[in-house]
């Protein structure tokens, strides 16, 4: 009998990436029979981390199979000082006859039954069309996230300014989400003039002719947003694909260090043995993935707020950014002695850990000491907690991340927001860091400490057999007709 194949298209990005492997890993599950073929640009947008990463999964999960695709470039006369995200959308827009060579070559050994697309290769839907294979958007972000990118065409047609122009206090709405300013929303929607603009709502759009929708989300974590978009309210003019909310997918460790950006090997790491002589639930965890990094002295204010605070704390520190770009990420291991305020590693012994560019945050979080979780609100580092149960303080640095802040505290309720200092730089002061991390481990934070604990239950009801995200993983597997 012929063997069947999904394809996985996804950029190289690991914060793409593992999500987009980790749907592979639960169709693998579900099918096993199936084949799991994942097409990688050459391009590789953080190096040596995707590789290593790709290199563990294909030890652990013969099943899946990594093709990378020739090299592509620019025009000449293309300017590179756009958005690295900009770049990215144009190098996948070019890879199309790389991933039509690709999927006809699978296709002479395979029956190939979908392409999955992540929501950059959006340009990837029309090679699918024209080879009859069916195509699935993956959105790795949350459900409030997709009703404001399926949003995003209707905004376009509603609106003459850009995003940046409006005023401040203009309350921008998409059903199931709650409102928005317009500087929550990511840097890529703000200027309607924007190359970058211009291909993200391309990409919005072209989602509306795809088969169907699989994010990876928790039904009982964004009801609102779910049933919106599955109701139709996103796009009010015509169809919605199907929707499979498939979460929470979280990495299963089985990638390497790369997962979570680098580290040891097979040694326990010594902030876990910390964590093991912590009293249960007492500690702060402050960690801000793969590409979250600070000034020198914003590193010296979040020090003297967990300082002043008096609460235990695991601190994830990495080499300062250059300026205030938040993804200028050094490669350098950071000196704590000269990051650090005088004397703060002395005074906080005992209780503070702090450890240097990497910590295992799945373990992390999952440990029995640890009782709040400081995070750049990174969807993967959200589910991530969720799953373990832990309650948040937002904090966000790029991207969708400040859109992701509102949706934390106001539809999910998992989180208390990092409130920042106006102006560009967007700095948090000391006391703002003590307050939010007195709160959430005291009183204020008792609300959220009970809705965690009720979601983690939801988040294994779910993926239990009979559960929302299997019953849904099973609806996607029969749209493709597999045997």
């Amino acid at each position: 009998m012929e063997e069947q194949a999904v394809v996985l298209y996804s950029a190289p990005a690991i914060g793409h990436l593992s999500p987009m492997v980790e749907l592979g890993k639960l169709l693998l599950a579900r099918q096993p029979s199936l084949s799991i073929h994942v097409l990688l640009p050459s391009q590789a947008f953080e190096g040596g981390s995707v590789s290593s990463y790709i290199a563990a999964v294909s030890a652990a999960h013969p099943s899946i199979t990594f093709h990378h695709l020739p090299p592509t470039s620019l025009p000449p006369d293309y300017s590179t000082s756009q958005h690295l995200e900009t770049l990215a959308f144009e190098l996948l827009r070019l890879n199309n006859p790389n991933v039509h060579r690709a999927l006809v070559s699978i296709s002479e050994t395979h029956r190939v039954r979908a392409l999955v697309i992540d929501f950059f290769c959006t340009n990837a839907l029309s090679v699918a069309r024209g080879l009859g294979i069916p195509c699935y958007y993956f959105f790795s972000s949350s459900g409030c996230g997709l009703t404001a990118f399926l949003g995003l065409p209707v905004l376009h047609r509603t609106t003459t300014k850009s995003l940046k122009d409006l005023a401040t206090d203009t309350v921008l709405r998409f059903p199931g989400a709650p409102p928005l300013l317009p500087s929550d929303i990511g840097g890529l929607a703000q200027d309607r003039n924007d190359r970058a603009y211009e291909l993200l709502l391309e990409s919005a759009t072209n989602m509306l002719m795809a088969s169907g929708i699989i994010v990876n989300t928790l039904e009982k974590l964004e009801e609102e947003a779910v049933k919106a978009i599955r109701d139709g309210k996103c796009v009010p003019d015509g169809p919605t694909p199907p929707l499979y909310c498939i979460g929470p997918l979280v990495s299963s460790g089985d990638g390497g260090k790369a997962e979570s950006g680098g580290g040891p090997g097979n040694d326990k790491p010594e902030c876990l043995t910390w964590l093991d002589s912590q009293p249960r639930g007492s500690v702060v965890f402050l960690s801000f993935g793969s590409l979250g990094v600070f000034s020198a002295e914003q590193l010296k204010e979040i020090a003297t707020g967990l300082e002043r605070s008096g609460h235990r704390f695991l601190w994830v520190v990495r080499s300062p950014a250059t300026g205030n770009d938040h993804k200028a990420v050094s490669t350098a291991e950071p000196d704590l002695g000269a990051l650090l305020p005088e004397g703060f590693l002395e005074r906080t012994a005992g209780r503070g850990f702090v450890v240097k560019s990497w910590a295992p945050q799945v373990a992390v979080l999952n440990h029995g000491a640890t009782g709040g979780f400081v995070t750049h609100c990174g969807w993967n580092s959200v589910l991530e907690a969720v799953c373990a149960g832990v309650p948040m303080i937002a904090w966000p640095l790029y991207a969708e991340q400040r859109q992701n802040r509102v949706f934390m505290v106001k539809a999910m309720r998992v989180a208390l927001p990092m409130e920042e200092a106006a102006g560009e730089e967007r700095s948090v002061s000391a006391a703002e860091v003590d307050r939010r991390v007195r709160g959430l481990m005291g009183p204020e934070g008792e609300a959220i400490r009970e809705r965690l604990q009720h979601l983690k239950k939801e988040t294994q009801a779910a993926l239990s057999p009979g559960g929302s995200a299997q019953v849904a993983l099973a609806e996607l597997v029969q749209s493709w007709s597999i045997a």
